[in-house]
């Protein structure tokens, strides 16, 4: 018995060895202000970056993203981004409870957080929630050389029209290997994810990052000619998966994190 008991316990050990972990998948907020000339714009970037990003690294969020989209040079509607990765939806909603108690946090921030209505400092914010795919579970930090004043960080926003239909693209994502070429033709992805609260629902997001704007193009046509490619966007069953892609070139800003 005790030699059973002995050969049971090895069996197990084993298997717990050569079991891999399951990652948490992430959940992700992204915060998009909305402004419409420089003045907001100072007073934003002020704020995150004297304000809410030190902050954010006290509460130990070591790693958040600060974008700009390129369309502010020429748009009337300028963004900018704010991207935070957490554990769960309440966790990342509970910031601000923390924040509210942070004195330098409110002393630095002044200006942004007591605006009067007649000197808001954006136009309007909008929040999406964003659970990352299972087989890119975390933030991945972009590995890139170049100035954050060229480098391209391509969000991708893909809407399908049922739910179900939605459900498809995903695992075209994940089981369908689009993730595993996506990595093997080195688009330095930074997440992929479902959107799971937002206006544009059923849909999902991901963000590719290059060193400028030619690296970029080089790498899609690559991929629109890779031959996994041509036979994955060819099987019936991913047909008609996606009704409208958007695509916000966006690049860093110099007080960004990554």
């Amino acid at each position: 018995m005790k030699k059973l008991l002995i050969s049971l316990t090895l069996a197990v050990t084993s298997i717990c060895w050569i079991t891999p972990v399951k990652k948490t998948q992430a959940i992700y907020q992204l915060t998009v202000y909305h402004f419409k000339d420089s003045v907001q714009e100072k007073i934003l970037d002020t704020y995150l970056e004297q304000a809410l990003l030190p902050a954010l690294h006290k509460l130990n969020y070591k790693q958040v993203g600060v974008f700009k989209s390129w369309a502010n040079d020429t748009s009337a509607v300028k963004k900018i981004y704010v991207l935070v990765a957490g554990k769960s939806m309440d966790e990342l909603s509970g910031i601000k409870d923390k924040l509210a108690k942070d004195a330098a946090y409110l002393e630095q921030g002044k200006t942004y957080l007591d605006a009067v209505y007649t000197s808001a400092p954006y136009s309007r914010m909008e929040t999406i929630y964003l659970k990352a795919f299972s087989l890119a579970p975390e933030l991945a930090i972009p590995s890139l050389k170049g100035p954050k004043t060229e480098r391209v960080y391509e969000l991708r926003s893909y809407e399908s029209a049922t739910e179900k239909i939605f459900r498809n693209k995903v695992h075209m994502f994940n089981e369908g290997g689009e993730i595993a070429l996506f990595k093997r033709l080195n688009f330095n992805a930074a997440f992929y994810s479902e959107v799971i609260a937002g206006s544009k629902m059923p849909n999902l997001m991901y963000m590719t990052c290059f060193e400028n704007m030619a690296d970029r193009d080089a790498h899609w046509k690559t991929f629109s000619s890779d031959p996994e490619w041509k036979r994955l966007s060819a099987l019936p069953e991913y047909q008609h998966n996606v009704s409208l892609n958007e695509k916000n070139f966006l690049r860093p800003v110099e007080y960004s994190d990554y």
